[in-house]
């Protein structure tokens, strides 16, 4: 029997190819006819919580959200009273202030070392690889942190700080490959843990820090992956850090998921089930906050490689699962399908991308970098 709800997430799956109970590995099985009105009534973050709890399939998420993204069905779902209340909180108050900072580490990134291992490379770098000359995600990810490295002009003895270094991955490597000397910062306590142990002998040092409570003077600062938890709020704050601590002739650079337009929420259900208080900058709110501070040396897009990079780390997890079926549970399997399909699909799409962004002071030599 058709509702009036059914007929208009029939409609709307309609104009993007995709039916409901459909043979197409992008279409949708529904296993819980309720899940119309939850939907309707709950928008995108109900959309993914009735995933989570069995109500929906699809055998191929990745391709089902490429679709919605390309027709933009993902706005047209948004309830109004979801969009209003992230909306109102995140001018209302600042989501990432510092008491907030440690909350994704706590809930995201301390999750479990073990799970992070069997899904990433063998140097558990926790973002974008860089799959321009790469056969597999060890070269992609290796080639992403030499990319970093000539990027920044990196020579041995220099100081690095790293804010927001994940397990040490680029410290790891600029400290083997280049001699620096690397401090970084995470507000993961495990990650810190575990990065200290991969780090052992190195010139390195992670600390567990919020970003804003860093000092010193270094010739690199760099963040790889830390943007999109910074909040609009702080754009500013974070640009003035990065300058208080880079020498004047130094180099800043970042690398972060952007957003084609500026929002000033994240996505309802990523915020809530994964990446606590997190949000995607957009170049406007970057350039603004960098405006009158850093020169802007380079700035270079390669977002699909992240499809590759989800896909790859999917894969690794679904190979992966017996081991963790009994401490996780099948609504977490589903959460994570979730996460990554969905980003995959982001990425596909283009509604969102990878950048790279290389930064110096004003009056400093323009650097001599090796972009690609």
């Amino acid at each position: 029997m058709s509702t009036p709800s059914r007929q208009f997430i029939e409609e709307m799956l309609n104009s993007a190819g995709i039916q409901i109970n459909g043979s197409n590995p992008y279409d949708i099985q529904v296993n819980n006819d309720k899940v119309y009105d939850r939907i309707i009534a709950g928008g995108t973050l109900a959309a993914g919580e009735s995933y989570m709890d069995g109500w929906w399939d699809c055998q191929a998420l990745d391709r089902f959200f490429d679709r919605v993204f390309r027709t933009k069905l993902d706005q047209k779902i948004k309830s109004r009273h979801e969009t209003l209340w992230y909306l109102l909180k995140a001018r209302l108050f600042n989501l990432q202030k510092n008491r907030r900072a440690y909350q994704v580490g706590e809930e995201h990134y301390d999750v479990g070392n073990e799970l992070y291992k069997a899904m990433l490379d063998k140097d558990m770098a926790y973002t974008c690889g860089y799959w321009r000359n790469a056969s597999n995600l060890d070269e992609a990810q290796e080639a992403k942190l030499d990319l970093v490295c000539r990027k920044i002009n990196l020579k041995p003895g220099m100081a690095v700080l790293d804010l927001g270094c994940g397990w040490g991955a680029f410290a790891k490597y600029a400290a083997e490959n280049y001699g620096a000397k690397v401090t970084g910062v995470t507000v993961s306590k495990e990650q810190m843990e575990l990065g200290n142990q991969i780090c052992k002998n190195l010139p390195v040092e992670i600390r567990h820090e919020d970003y804003r409570n860093v000092n010193g003077r270094y010739d690199r600062v760099i963040s790889i992956g830390i943007m999109e938890h910074v909040g609009y709020k702080n754009y500013r704050t974070y640009m003035e850090t990065v300058d208080n601590c880079l020498k004047n002739d130094g180099i800043a650079f970042i690398h972060t998921i952007g957003n084609n337009i500026s929002t000033k929420a994240g996505n309802t259900w990523t915020t809530k089930y994964i990446f606590p208080n997190s949000m995607l900058p957009s170049i406007a709110q970057l350039a603004s906050a960098m405006e009158g501070i850093f020169v802007m040396e380079d700035w270079h897009n390669f977002g699909p490689d992240y499809d590759k990079t989800l896909m790859v780390w999917y894969d690794n997890f679904e190979k992966s699962w017996p081991r963790f079926k009994e401490q996780y549970g099948e609504r977490f399997r589903r959460m994570w399908h979730f996460y990554l399909l969905s980003s995959a699909g982001a990425f596909r799409s283009r509604i969102i991308q990878l950048w790279q962004i290389v930064m110096t002071k004003p009056g400093a030599p323009q650097p001599e970098c090796r972009l690609t």
